[in-house]
Parts: C-alpha cells; structure tokens; sequence
C-alpha cells in the first residue's frame, strides 16, 4: 500500500489499483490541464502583468495537485477538473479579483 495515500480509496477501487493510472498519465498531460486552467482563470479573473499571470500558474497548479492526489482512475481525474472548469464557466457572471495580487489599479486604458 502507499504510505503517501490521505485517506481511503473512493470509486470502489482497491487502493493498490489506484496509484497505476498515474504512472500511465504521459507527463505533458498534466502541463496541458493547467495550462487550460489557467485559460479558463485567466476569462474569470481579472490580472495584469507578470504577478497576476505568476498567482494564476500557483493557483492552476495547485488545483491541478490536489485533483490528481485525490482521483482514484483517470477518468475521476479528468471529470473532476471538467466538472470545476465548467462550473467556472457556468458562473461567468461573477468575475473575482485576486486577494494577494494587491497595487495600484490604473484606469488609463488607451
């Protein structure tokens, strides 16, 4: 058993099956998923210069980590990062600005 796992296997999966997807997963699966995260915060959040685009990559990835820790088979994987994405999507109408990207807002758009 993997002595890294926080809690009991979900789905009805054995916990023994639950960490071989991962292994399958081509790496440049998971650059993709956050990179499409981070298109879809970038529609929903408003962010300017290099910081805001950094907070959204932290954001992207760290949400990106805790679905790939906590699915049990890639297919729970992808539909809880679809399920949220378009959640996201859905609430369109509700745009939040960063807490932590803080400074002076300027409206001198040209």
């Amino acid at each position: 058993m993997d002595s890294n796992h926080l809690g009991p296997a979900q789905g009805g999966e054995p916990e023994v099956d639950a960490g071989v997807w991962r292994s399958q997963l081509p790496p440049d699966s998971r650059h993709r998923i956050v990179n499409s995260i981070i298109e879809t915060l970038k529609r929903h959040i408003p962010v300017s210069g290099p910081e805001g685009l950094n907070e959204l990559r932290k954001i992207a990835v760290r949400f990106e980590e805790k679905v790939y820790n906590a699915a049990t088979s890639q297919s729970d994987y992808l539909r809880k990062i679809s399920l949220r994405m378009l959640t996201m999507e859905t609430k369109s109408g509700t745009t939040t600005a960063l807490p932590s990207v803080s400074g002076p807002v300027s409206s001198n758009q040209p």
